[in-house]
């Protein structure tokens, strides 16, 4: 349906013609000093030319009104995914996480570029909730705040790069910086999803400490142990099988989820790290129906288009009439 955001802009209709009443014009002789005093005026007579003009200014003026009042065509009401859930995910950009032990599609690929590929499906699946960003090496930083805008979320994740926050891994700074913003929220399902393939070796803060101050604010924590269990590497007697994820501290990992309740899923390939993402969907499941919105299309580009038109139409150079002399 069509309406009018503001219509009480039409109370200015009639200004023009107060102005016109307010500023009356003069008589020629007393708008123009002439410097002779014989010479006087002609004064014309017959049919005022340009007519026209006034109404293509009328018209202008009240296109300018309509665009003015923002007219809006209001479709019907939408139903809104809105979970309620606060969601914060928490990735590991230490310097291991560029170690080439994960798969995807038959091809070699590191471990972030497995998480960069498979925690964005993650993402765009949680369309209703809640999101930010922290990314963690030897220090977190906040990325990007709670949002609804999950398009941001993913587009910073995979802006990012191994290093980028420092060589080293510092789990619990980066649970301290989710928790504290989703602390002062309002109650609701507060989450976080921490994605690491280390030992906690950097940082203010053990990661134990930030898992009770999660547990007292009410924020649930899924861990995840990325990195595969068996890697050849080459060596002096041709190659040899290492475990790149010896480092890797399940039982601090695994506490820190049962602590808050939440889980602890160990990804040893990319199928894994998928499955781990679609539990935590499973685990934290989407409403089926949300509050209603009524979609708005603004219209004013169109009455202003024609008010402009309408104007240039009305300032257009006149014709001079030519007199042909005998």
């Amino acid at each position: 349906m069509f309406e009018l955001a503001w219509p009480w802009v039409f109370v200015l209709l009639p200004l023009p013609w107060l102005l016109r009443l307010g500023l009356r014009s003069v008589e020629p002789g007393q708008a123009l000093h002439l410097p002779h005093p014989g010479l006087q005026l002609a004064v014309a007579s017959g049919k005022r030319e340009g007519g026209w003009r006034w109404w293509m200014l009328l018209l202008a003026w009240l296109c300018l009104l309509v665009a003015a009042s923002r007219p809006q065509w209001v479709g019907p009401p939408q139903a809104q995914q809105r979970s309620g859930r606060a969601l914060m995910l928490a990735v590991d950009l230490s310097g291991s996480m560029r170690t080439d032990d994960m798969r995807l599609g038959g091809q070699p690929i590191s471990r972030f570029g497995a998480v960069e590929a498979i925690a964005g499906d993650f993402i765009s699946r949680r369309s209703g909730d809640e999101m930010g960003l922290v990314l963690f090496g030897s220090r977190a930083f906040l990325v990007t705040p709670l949002t609804y805008d999950l398009n941001a979320v993913r587009a910073q994740l995979q802006g990012a790069a191994v290093g980028l926050a420092g060589t080293e891994t510092a789990i619990g700074d980066a649970i301290a910086v989710a928790v504290k913003r989703l602390a002062p929220l309002p109650e609701q399902a507060r989450v976080v999803v921490l994605l690491t393939d280390g030992v906690n070796n950097a940082g203010s803060i053990a990661p134990l400490d930030a898992a009770h101050a999660a547990k007292a604010a009410g924020v649930r924590i899924y861990t995840i142990g990325i990195g595969a269990t068996e890697m050849r590497i080459p060596d002096l007697f041709g190659t040899r099988t290492i475990n790149p994820s010896a480092d890797l501290d399940e039982g601090m990992l695994r506490t820190m989820a049962a602590q808050t309740g939440g889980r602890y899923f160990r990804a040893t390939d990319s199928s894994q790290l998928a499955d781990a993402y679609r539990a935590i969907d499973a685990l934290e499941p989407m409403p089926q129906q949300g509050p209603s919105l009524r979609p708005r299309h603004e219209l004013f580009r169109w009455p202003l288009a024609v008010g402009a038109l309408a104007w240039l139409i009305a300032l257009a150079p006149r014709q001079r009439r030519r007199e042909v002399l005998a």
